[in-house]
């Protein structure tokens, strides 16, 4: 978006400046005669109508322009490359945060599941006769 907006800036210095002719299209040569644009007159203007100061503030803001442009890739390659790591730390740290999660319902599943199965055998004990494996009876609380 800056982009755009330095390269229309740069576009109404240009315009501002007296150098619309730039952006206007090249009026056609007679057909007898063949304009060259690298033809310089002897006032130094070209046949396109710039003159050499002209063509050197263009080269100027041209190359200004340039190094404007080559500043915003490489601050852009940056938030790229920034946004790429954390994107990988925080896909890294939900792997971890998930295997951990996993685990931890295992291990509540795993003592579960023995926990059932001892009760499962103490029921069984007890409807056998083992009295001891039989549970206590509650003991009821006093209402206040």
């Amino acid at each position: 978006m800056s982009r755009k907006i330095l390269m229309a800036a740069a576009a109404l210095a240009l315009i501002g400046s007296g150098h619309a002719m730039a952006f206007q299209a090249e009026p056609e040569a007679p057909a007898a005669v063949e304009a060259s644009p690298d033809t310089a007159k002897p006032d130094g203007t070209k046949s396109d109508g710039t003159t050499p100061e002209e063509r050197s503030n263009t080269a100027r803001l041209n190359a200004e322009q340039a190094s404007r442009s080559k500043a915003e890739n490489v601050t852009y390659e940056q938030e790229v490359s920034a946004v790429a790591q954390q994107t990988a730390a925080d896909q890294a740290r939900f792997a971890e945060e998930t295997a951990a999660y996993e685990a931890e319902k295992a291990r509540v599943a795993a003592m579960s599941a023995e926990e059932r199965m001892q009760w499962e055998a103490d029921v069984a004990a007890c409807r056998a006769g083992d009295v001891s494996r039989c549970a206590k009876p509650a003991v009821p609380q006093p209402q206040p």
